[in-house]
């Protein structure tokens, strides 16, 4: 049966308040960015013109509405969403140092995105989508911890594959030993999984990329992609592993570098119709490169979802490389 969406997100939807400047007065300048990791995601795979839906709760104020309103004007189906009236939409304040790395604070506690129980899932989103993405984020907290097991469960039933990005962030987390736990807790459902080489061994026993792809892969998944920052990505299937090259970027902001590398990673795997574990590790090594470039357009402008680029500026810089 042709599905109606070739992908479905379900997690965080967010405003990134990122440094722009310094006011008057001396005191910094916060940017309303409109992100959220598997938002961030479905904008590249909508970028690079696939139907894509957005599954999560934002609060009952003027960060839910904006961020509702983003989504709608990138493409993305939002009849997903819950509005809930009790807690406000989550709020991420990002501190970037001079090469544009961050570190993060969150407003989230009784954060809207995490209230989202599965009886208020829109469940016939996720029955007809070819990829259901998920995050760890979604993992941190009650009732949505429960709500993403279930919906990836639902997923898998209705012959979706499960797309899984852990994205650790420590200040949502009890402590470490806890975020390994639940952060693995979802490997076994995983098909392809995205993590960063500041994540191998927070996923995995092993600490060097080539290693925790190896094993993800030996335990059932059938494709992973280890981002290495601006070296690129080592992509890793049953037949091993090859490292695809970055790209040279002006680096601004890396908010959604890795969003935006798996979302248009993604998009080429299910625009050349063929099952993840089908692909041979040349052609995934193609995907990656596609995907780099997108996370080298990026990184090159503030903000998540806003940082995304067109395809046609995509197309541009693989031609010119």
């Amino acid at each position: 049966m042709e599905k109606r969406f070739d992908v479905v997100a379900l997690g965080e939807l967010l405003i990134d308040f990122t440094p722009a400047g310094i006011s008057e007065h001396g005191t910094k300048l916060f940017e309303q960015n409109p992100g959220g990791a598997p938002a961030n995601m479905l904008t590249a795979v909508n970028k690079a013109g696939l139907k894509t839906a957005f599954i999560g709760k934002v609060g009952n104020d003027m960060h839910g509405n904006y961020l509702q309103q983003t989504l709608k004007e990138a493409g993305i189906d939002t009849e997903g969403i819950v509005v809930d009236n009790e807690s406000f939409t989550t709020l991420a304040f990002v501190d970037l140092t001079e090469n544009g790395e961050r570190t993060f604070a969150f407003a989230r506690k009784l954060g809207a995105d995490t209230r989202l129980w599965f009886k208020e899932v829109n469940t016939a989103l996720i029955k007809n989508t070819k990829v259901f993405h998920v995050g760890s984020l979604s993992l941190t907290d009650e009732p949505v911890r429960t709500t993403t097991f279930e919906a990836v469960k639902l997923a898998k039933k209705a012959g979706a594959f499960i797309s899984y990005d852990p994205n650790y962030r420590e200040p949502l987390w009890e402590n470490k030993e806890v975020a390994m736990a639940r952060m693995q807790s979802m490997i076994s459902y995983a098909d392809m999984i995205k993590i960063s080489d500041e994540e191998t061994n927070l996923m995995t026993s092993y600490a060097e990329p080539k290693e925790a792809a190896e094993y993800l892969i030996g335990i059932g998944v059938k494709v992973v992609a280890v981002t290495l920052g601006a070296k690129g990505v080592l992509i890793c299937n049953e037949q091993g592993s090859m490292t695809v090259p970055g790209f040279e970027s002006k680096v601004i902001d890396t908010t959604g570098a890795g969003d935006s590398f798996w979302g248009a990673f993604v998009s080429q795997m299910i625009k050349n119709g063929e099952q993840p574990q089908e692909y041979t590790l040349e052609e995934l090594g193609k995907f990656a490169r596609y995907g780099n470039a997108v996370a080298s357009l990026c990184v090159e402008r503030r903000g998540g979802i806003s940082g995304i680029p067109d395809e046609k500026d995509v197309l541009e810089r693989l031609k010119n490389k």
